[in-house]
């Protein structure tokens, strides 16, 4: 597959290219929420040479990545399944962990100008958020998709993806909180565990959004398990 690569999204990039995840990790630019966004165009917010991004993914394509899984090849129930232990029950143990090391550094180290004040509570609203997310897609979408009930499942996943919007709003404000979650030079043990910790968590959420926007949610013929050749004509629309 030969891209163009300034002028295709970045959920487009991220789905296509195994290991494209990474280099836009590394570069702060959302794939997920963001993901209809150009190369060019998010590279220009982010005043990232884009020509050089652009080389950098056609190597990676090109070199091709044998260790991340392409879940396009994979049954919807499959990727649910990997979305429910890979990412909900992760959400479930990072967030109540973080919430701690948070409020340990605001009440140590509050008085000081780079403390993050306010970041335990706004983890805190995050983490109801995500909850209600979740057991939203685990008792109501997800079922549905399992079942290939796309018709139904219109309305959630619309809901879903708005609601996935919130959360990138909620991890834009957790960079502002944490200096693009940069520790001090003298940051104690304590506020390097909770940024190294929250690092993974970005990086976790942005991923567990994609896997959902760009391609659970992208991919509505292949809601079911059964084979395209065999489905029905509202399985074979978009």
């Amino acid at each position: 597959m030969t891209l163009d690569y300034l002028n295709t999204s970045l959920g487009d990039i991220a789905r296509s290219i195994p290991g494209a995840t990474r280099v836009l990790h590394e570069h702060r630019l959302d794939f997920c929420c963001n993901g209809h966004v150009t190369l060019a165009e998010a590279a220009n917010r982010k005043h990232i040479d884009a020509e050089a991004l652009a080389a950098q993914l056609k190597t990676l394509q090109a070199a091709g990545d044998a260790t991340e899984k392409d879940w396009r090849q994979e049954s919807p129930s499959v990727l649910i399944n990997h979305i429910l232990e890979r990412y909900h029950d992760a959400h479930r143990e990072q967030l109540p962990e973080l919430i701690r090391l948070a409020r340990r550094v605001e009440q140590v180290h509050g008085r000081r100008p780079n403390c993050p004040n306010g970041l335990a509570d706004h983890l805190n609203n995050m983490q109801q958020e995500l909850e209600s997310h979740m057991l939203k897609e685990e008792t109501i979408l997800f079922p549905m998709l399992i079942e290939g009930q796309q018709s139904e499942a219109a309305g959630p996943i619309s809901v879903m993806r708005f609601e996935h919007e919130q959360h990138g709003e909620s991890l834009d404000e957790l960079i502002r909180l944490t200096n693009d979650i940069t520790p001090p030079a003298d940051a104690c043990n304590t506020w390097q565990a909770l940024y190294r910790g929250l690092e993974e968590f970005r990086q976790d959420l942005m991923q567990h959004i994609h896997l959902e926007n760009n391609i659970l949610f992208a991919f509505s013929p292949r809601i079911t398990d059964t084979p395209a050749d065999s489905c029905c004509s509202v399985c074979s629309g978009n």
